[in-house]
């Protein structure tokens, strides 16, 4: 299915505000909410994402198209997509500890989690599901990823505010981070109005 530009940029859009994967499909929550205390691990997170929710929907479109469906084994592709995707994050892992150090330990296990992070893999089955082509899977995983990114480290940057504010104590912790996710995927239904 040959795209056209337009179509890519819809996908574009779409995938990266208007359907962010965190904010309105609410996968991909464990590291959102777990790696979102400074905007550094925040950012190196999402890079992290980046890349592994790209790589893999390239990996994973090739292979479903040129291996999966030719040979009538569609019913396999979730088991394909977890064993493409736990193999990039390994490869994610050891370039940060050989690498970028301080970031791989600042991850902690939110790293190694990557590989069952229910965002990478709804991206890869979403391609499949909406028929996407290769080029048409690839934009979509690259801005699903950005969405995921530009989500997680606003809301790094709001809790490293929030640390300065005199919050009532039923609301400390993870109960004021609950209600700024919910208050910032109110405000990205505003995007809604893009397409």
């Amino acid at each position: 299915m040959a795209e056209t530009v337009k179509e890519l940029l819809i996908i574009l859009i779409s995938s990266s505000l208007v359907s962010n994967v965190v904010l309105s499909q609410f996968l991909g929550l464990c590291p959102f909410l777990g790696v979102s205390k400074k905007t550094d691990t925040a950012a190196g997170m999402g890079a992290a994402i980046i890349f592994v929710i790209t790589v893999s929907s390239l990996v994973a479109s090739l292979i479903y198209e040129y291996m999966l469906v030719p040979l009538g084994i569609e019913y396999l592709q979730t088991i394909v997509f977890i064993l493409v995707i736990a193999a990039l994050v390994q490869f994610v892992e050891m370039f940060l500890k050989k690498f970028i150090p301080a970031l791989y330990q600042s991850l902690g296990i939110y790293l190694p989690l990557i590989t069952t992070n229910c965002a990478v893999l709804g991206v890869a089955l979403t391609n499949v599901t909406k028929q996407y082509g290769i080029l048409a899977s690839v934009v979509n995983g690259f801005a699903t990823a950005v969405g995921f990114t530009v989500a997680i480290v606003i809301l790094a940057g709001i809790r490293e505010k929030m640390e300065y504010n005199d919050i009532p104590e039923s609301f400390k912790g993870m109960p004021i981070v609950l209600i700024t996710a919910g208050l910032m995927a109110i405000a990205f239904c505003g995007f809604s109005g893009l397409l």
